[in-house]
């Protein structure tokens, strides 16, 4: 599992190899100057002050003054530059990092999404891609940089006396053992804090969605309740993960600390017969402390650090599922269709062998209009997402025009097909940005749309016509008008094959009337696939298929249908008139 988190920020990182290398040099640079500022004081504090004197030949304390000067401006500079650029990287990364996430939901099948609820893949897109950031900003040439840093320092002490560095250095294993025994610990509750988290994004982003049905159903106390367990149940995950990192940084001061008395001990008391100038002593102690600043600080990183590695991984197991991605270059594509489409022994289930769909056969001629009647379950809805390849069947064939469709486009399948389902969903975009979808439409093309849907009268009653800007989901507008705005954005694609799917549900008798002469125009060439439950509606179409639990069970016109005695539909049709008389 590590290897392949490692493996997974190398790709990441693969584009920015170059600039990392840069950004590394120009840190063990500075890091280099860091380590000469205090020897450059050493040799003031022993060579100059402790015998009275200021030049030595041609140095003086002015000329080390100065150059002390010009480490500290050119280190400035640098770290300017390094930490500058590193952001920038670290942005880059993100950027691409977070089209990639995004281009994988688009790209990604219907079935990716009915297993991957929305929240949790907001969370991946948002707070993951937010926990990556800080660890390329902060850590990846800092990381560098500290491990240079303790080397080049750990060689200078030795250079100067290898017994007391030997001494200092004996405090070390302690401090990697404690690191590594808390960063296991941290891993562990990291991961289960990260799993409290998505649970509490998804249930914020499902009760936020969810606002209307929650107030109907009056269950705001309850939700309060759920999301106040929630949080709790955060703030409680996170208790360890504080309490290890504030463990982790006193330890490291500890540490330090003891470090700095072994030294003024081993001096006093001439341990090992340590006799050192005070110009050695003052640097063996500035650098202990600059030694232990890189080890503090991968330390502190390690909270940043863990958090990053789970989210990585996170991410990395949705964009490793390529299983799931539809495949939108390869296949037949297809120019003007007829609109013929055949069912040939189809069987299909949503999970494993539990058949929604039990060798179903029928064929929709060019241009004929059909119904799919049933009770909820039946399976008419599985055959619309059929049609357009939302799911492959197990068994059978789908032909369009002769063609199976699992050797078409994708891409060109669906332009061909226009669906209006019963509840469309509308963006929070102008009306005219909802009905051509990001297609150049002249504003003549899209009225004429809006006058076939007769959406006509409601859109001009608005203060600013198509560039209204509609509120998330449509939410400033009825059920009926964002009807109407879903049959204009269909007719506006012009389709070969039209489905409507419970569509003049929500919208009332006069303009439902106004829609069905539209429909009826444009239609009279082209396929067209009802599902209705209100039955009067589809009493004129060519045909009518009547489904029960996955198969059909009649097939006819409404009059034929209807001369069946006893017959499934002869039923449903006197219980649906019945209820009309009542």
């Amino acid at each position: 599992m590590k290897n392949k988190t490692l493996y997974r920020i190398y790709k990441m990182l693969k584009p920015q190899i170059k600039a990392i290398v840069i950004i590394s040099i120009l840190a063990i640079i500075i890091n280099i100057g860091e380590v000469v500022k205090p020897y450059l004081i050493k040799i003031v504090i022993d060579d100059y002050l402790s015998i009275g004197v200021w030049q030595k030949g041609v140095m003086t304390i002015g000329i080390i003054g100065a150059i002390y000067i010009a480490i500290l401006l050119i280190g400035n500079i640098l770290d300017f530059i390094v930490t500058t650029t590193t952001s920038m990287l670290g942005e880059s990364v993100i950027y691409s990092l977070r089209n990639k996430l995004f281009k994988y939901i688009q790209l990604a099948n219907i079935t990716f999404h009915d297993k991957t609820s929305s929240g949790t893949l907001f969370v991946r897109i948002t707070s993951d891609v937010e926990d990556i950031i800080n660890f390329f900003k902060d850590i990846i040439t800092t990381f560098v940089k500290d491990i240079v840093m303790i080397l080049v320092i750990a060689i200078m002490m030795a250079t100067l006396d290898y017994k007391l560095s030997l001494l200092c250095f004996c405090i070390l294993p302690f401090v990697l053992l404690t690191s590594i025994i808390i960063t296991h610990i941290s891993k562990k509750v990291q991961e289960y804090s990260k799993r409290i988290k998505t649970k509490l994004n998804i249930f914020l982003a499902e009760s936020i969605y969810g606002i209307k049905v929650i107030k109907i159903f009056n269950r705001q106390f309850e939700k309060n309740k759920e999301c106040s367990k929630l949080c709790n149940d955060f703030y409680k995950s996170r208790i360890p993960t504080s309490f290890t990192e504030g463990l982790l940084v006193a330890l490291m001061v500890i540490f330090e600390n003891l470090g700095v008395a072994l030294i003024v001990w081993a001096n006093v008391k001439h341990i090992l017969n340590i006799n050192l100038d005070v110009g050695v002593i003052y640097i063996f102690i500035t650098y202990l402390k600059q030694i232990y600043e890189p080890i503090q600080r991968i330390v502190e990183n390690f909270e940043t650090v863990q958090e990053a590695f789970v989210s990585i991984n996170k991410i990395y197991e949705i964009l490793e599922k390529e299983e799931y991605l539809e495949d939108y270059k390869s296949g037949i594509q297809l120019q003007d269709i007829k609109g013929k489409i055949e069912f040939k022994n189809v069987w299909f289930a949503y999970v494993g062998e539990e058949w929604v769909l039990k060798n179903v056969s029928f064929v929709i001629e060019p241009g004929e209009s059909i119904a799919l009647v049933g009770r909820t379950g039946s399976g008419k809805t599985t055959i619309i997402n059929l049609i357009n390849r939302f799911y492959e069947i197990q068994k059978g064939e789908i032909l369009i025009d002769g063609i199976n469709i699992k050797d078409i486009n994708l891409r060109s399948l669906r332009s061909k097909i226009g669906i209006v389902l019963q509840e469309p969903f509308i963006f929070a975009k102008s009306i005219k940005d909802n009905i051509q979808l990001n297609e150049n439409l002249s504003d003549e093309a899209i009225m004429e749309t809006i006058r076939l849907s007769s959406a006509e009268e409601f859109i001009e009653s608005l203060p600013n016509g198509i560039d209204e800007i509609a509120h998330e989901r449509g939410s400033s507008f009825s059920a009926g008008q964002k009807q109407l705005i879903a049959f204009a954005r269909i007719f506006a694609h012009d389709p070969s094959i039209f489905i409507l799917d419970e569509a003049t549900a929500n919208i009332d008798t006069k303009t439902e009337e106004l829609i069905q002469e539209s429909i009826s125009i444009i239609s009279k060439e082209k396929t067209s696939i009802f599902i209705a439950h209100r039955l009067s509606t589809i009493i004129n179409v060519d045909k009518i298929i009547v489904l029960n639990n996955g198969e059909i069970i009649e097939q006819g016109t409404h009059n034929e249908l209807l001369q069946i005695e006893n017959g499934y539909y002869n039923k449903l049709y006197t219980a649906y008139y019945n209820s009309l008389a009542v």
